[in-house]
């Protein structure tokens, strides 16, 4: 592999602790999400703190790569299901969720809120793509951050098909999820040294220039807004 050639070749090698890693991920499954008693921010930040080490930066990248896999499985078994029952085929493709949204939109279950790891998009996924990003530059020492950038524009395509087909509600969270995807691939891409074209999904986006408004979340009060094109081309446009 590419990336393992480079950091044998060249950069410093970190000491990692699998055991520790498999310790820091069983807390993070247990202790917070949806059954936590605090809010989704102040779990977020309290994750944070505690994935800030390098093998912290490692289960962060699991998390991702599970919570995309998991979605994964789950839209190709609502898949199956569909065909089973009315005939229908419909496509699953990983790199680009948004053709199965237009098609199946109503029929589909958006996945991330009830995945078998338990992790909460808006807890664990928030956090663990936070500090993907604000260590980007030391995650090809852990782990090639080519797999871990695809998991990451991968959730960002199912939550914004979610938010345009699966009638998920755009609250305060579920906007500082986006915010978080965004601002963290944007960061891998520019820590990367041959960074990775975007995908179709992130490219269809960016030609738009709609603002989708931003609910509180505990009421139908519409507190703000996101313009999701105009974030992706600051973002990754530079």
């Amino acid at each position: 592999m590419r990336w393992l050639r480079r950091l044998l070749g060249g950069k410093k090698r970190v000491q990692l602790d699998p055991e520790h890693q498999q310790a820091l991920l069983r807390d993070v499954q247990t202790r917070y999400g949806a059954h936590a008693q605090i809010r989704f921010p102040e779990q977020v930040e309290a994750l944070t703190g505690t994935l800030n080490s390098d093998d912290g930066l490692v289960v962060a990248a699991r998390i991702v790569s599970q919570v995309a896999d998991e979605a994964h499985v789950d839209l190709q078994a609502q898949a199956h299901e569909i065909h089973q029952r009315t005939g229908r085929r419909l496509l699953v493709h990983r790199r680009n969720y948004r053709p199965l949204w237009k098609e199946a939109g109503p029929a589909l279950r958006w996945p991330l809120f009830g995945l078998p790891c338990g992790f909460h998009p808006y807890a664990q996924v928030a956090a663990a793509v936070t500090v993907l990003g604000s260590q980007a530059p030391r995650l090809d020492r852990v782990t090639d951050p080519n797999p871990v950038l695809t998991r990451v524009f991968e959730v960002l395509d199912l939550t914004t098909a979610g938010w345009e087909y699966g009638r998920v509600r755009v609250d305060t969270d579920a906007a500082a999820l986006v915010d978080r995807l965004i601002a963290s691939a944007a960061q891998v891409l520019t820590a990367m040294d041959d960074p990775p074209r975007l995908p179709p999904a992130v490219r269809e986006l960016m030609r738009r220039n709609n603002t989708v408004a931003v609910h509180d979340p505990a009421s139908p009060r519409a507190v703000g807004g996101i313009n999701l094109g105009a974030t992706m081309r600051e973002q990754f446009l530079v």
